[in-house]
C-alpha cells in the first residue's frame, strides 16, 4: 500500500542550534545542487529549500519527514545524532503555518526581518529551475509573499530597518568613535555584503570604505552602486593591516580570516557575519582585537524593536486571514482528480452530445457541468466529501491521485 502524501518541514535554527551547531548543516551551491538533484531522483515534485543565515529548511510533500531529515544529513556537514538534538519537524498544517510565519519575519532573530522573503523567493525560483515547483508550492510561496505583503504594509512591525545587515552597522555607529574618518574593510561581496555595504554608506558618512572580494568582478559591481573602492584578493593582509573595522560577509564553508592574516597593533573590530564562522576561533585571542558574531548582534534590542513587538498580534491576524484561504483552496484541491475523471468519463459516454439541445461540443458540455459541480463544492464545503463520495461510486471513477 503506497503511504499518503503530508506537506512535511524540517530543519534547524537560531532557536534550536548555536552558531556552529547551524553551520553545520548550512549548504553551499554544491551541496544544493546535488541535494535537488537527489529529491528528483527520489520522485519530489515540490521542493523548496530555505538556507540562511538564521536556519536550514527543508519542506516538501512526501510520505515520511525522515526523506528530509535523510536529504538534509547526506548533503551537509551535519548527521542525523546532532540533527535528532537540535533538529525540528512539522507536518501538514503545522509545516504550513511555520513557512507562514517565516516568511513574514514572526520567526526571524530580528523580529519583522523582511530580507527572509526575499530569500524564500529565490528559493522557490531555484525549485522552478530544477523543475521541482509545481502548482501547490507555486500557491502556497505566493500566500506566503502575500502575507508578507500585507504585513509589511498595514503594520508598523518593520518600522526602521530590521536586517542583519543595518544591525551590524548600527553597532558600528554605536561602538565605534568618529567612523566617518575610519578605514572600514568589508571582505565578502554576496547578498548580506551588498545589503551591509549599502547600510555602511548610507549611515556612515564614511568615503573610504574598501571591498574585497574572491571574485573580483562580483565587489567591482557592487562598487559600481557607491562611492567604495575595491581591491583585489591578494591584497587582503594588507588591506586589514590600515583597517580600524573588518565586516567578514563571505559564504564560505570554511574561516577564511584566520589569525595569520593579522599584524595590527590599534584595535581592530571585526564583524562576523558568515554562517558558518568565517573567522577562525584563534583571532579572538589577538591582542587589540574584537570579534562580534552575528548572533550577538542580532540579541541587540532597542527602542524600536520594543516599539515592534506591539504589533505582532496584528501581524498574526494578518498572516491568518492569508493561511485561511490558502487551506480553503487547499481543501478543494483534494476534488480535483474526482473531476478530472468526471468530465472524461462525460465525454466517454455514447451518443452524450446528442441528448442535449446545444451547439456546445461534448468537452464544452462536460467542462460547463464540471464547473457546476466544482461551484457546488466551493459553496457546500459540508457537503463535499458525500458529492464526490457518489459521484465515484455513480459513474464509477477511478481519480488519479496527485501530491
Amino acid at each position: 500500500m503506497i503511504k499518503a502524501k503530508h506537506f512535511h518541514a524540517i530543519g534547524v535554527s537560531y532557536k534550536t542550534a548555536d552558531i556552529d551547531l547551524r553551520g553545520q548543516f548550512s549548504l553551499n551551491d554544491t551541496q544544493l545542487h546535488a541535494l535537488f538533484l537527489e529529491a528528483k531522483e527520489l520522485g519530489i515534485s515540490n521542493f523548496l529549500v530555505i538556507n540562511t543565515c538564521n536556519r536550514t529548511e527543508l519542506y516538501s510533500w512526501t510520505s515520511e519527514y525522515k526523506t528530509l531529515v535523510n536529504l538534509l544529513c547526506d548533503h551537509s556537514g551535519g548527521d542525523k545524532k546532532t540533527f535528532d538534538q537540535i533538529g525540528y519537524s512539522y507536518t501538514d498544517r503545522d509545516a504550513y503555518h511555520h513557512l507562514f510565519r517565516v516568511g513574514t519575519g514572526l520567526e526571524s532573530q530580528i523580529l519583522g526581518d523582511f530580507e527572509v522573503i526575499g530569500q524564500i523567493k529565490q528559493s522557490f525560483y531555484r525549485s522552478k529551475k530544477m523543475q521541482l515547483a509545481q502548482g501547490p508550492l507555486e500557491r502556497l510561496i505566493n500566500a506566503v509573499i502575500q502575507s508578507s505583503k500585507r504585513i509589511k504594509t498595514e503594520t508598523e512591525i518593520s518600522s526602521g530597518a530590521t536586517s542583519v545587515a543595518f544591525a551590524s552597522v548600527q553597532y558600528i555607529l554605536k561602538n565605534v568613535s568618529a567612523i566617518s574618518e575610519k578605514n572600514i574593510l568589508l571582505f565578502g561581496t554576496g547578498k548580506i555584503g551588498a545589503n551591509t555595504c549599502e547600510n555602511l554608506v548610507k549611515h556612515t558618512q564614511n568615503d573610504h570604505i574598501v571591498l574585497i572580494n574572491r571574485t573580483q568582478e562580483k565587489a567591482e559591481k557592487i562598487a559600481g552602486k557607491f562611492p567604495v573602492r575595491v581591491k583585489p584578493y591578494g591584497e587582503l593582509t594588507s588591506a586589514i593591516h590600515q583597517s580600524n573595522v573588518l565586516i567578514v560577509a563571505t559564504g564560505a564553508q570554511k574561516p577564511t580570516v584566520s589569525s595569520d592574516l593579522i599584524h595590527n597593533t590599534k584595535p581592530l573590530l571585526i564583524l562576523d557575519l558568515s554562517i558558518p564562522r568565517n573567522v577562525a576561533p584563534e583571532v579572538n585571542a589577538l591582542p587589540n582585537v574584537e570579534v562580534i558574531h552575528l548572533d550577538e548582534l542580532s540579541q541587540i534590542t532597542d527602542a524600536t524593536f520594543e516599539k515592534r513587538k506591539k504589533f505582532i498580534p496584528q501581524a498574526e491576524q494578518i498572516l491568518t486571514e492569508v493561511e485561511n484561504e490558502f487551506y480553503i483552496w487547499l481543501e478543494h484541491r483534494k476534488y480535483v482528480p474526482t473531476l478530472k475523471a468526471f468530465k472524461k468519463k462525460l465525454t466517454q459516454i455514447e451518443g452524450f452530445d446528442s441528448q442535449w439541445e446545444t451547439e456546445m461540443s461534448p468537452d464544452q458540455m462536460a467542462q460547463k457541468l464540471t464547473g457546476q459541480i466544482a461551484a457546488y463544492l466551493r459553496s457546500n464545503p459540508k457537503e463535499a466529501d458525500k458529492t464526490v463520495a457518489l459521484l465515484n461510486e455513480v459513474f464509477q471513477l477511478t481519480p488519479e491521485n496527485h501530491s
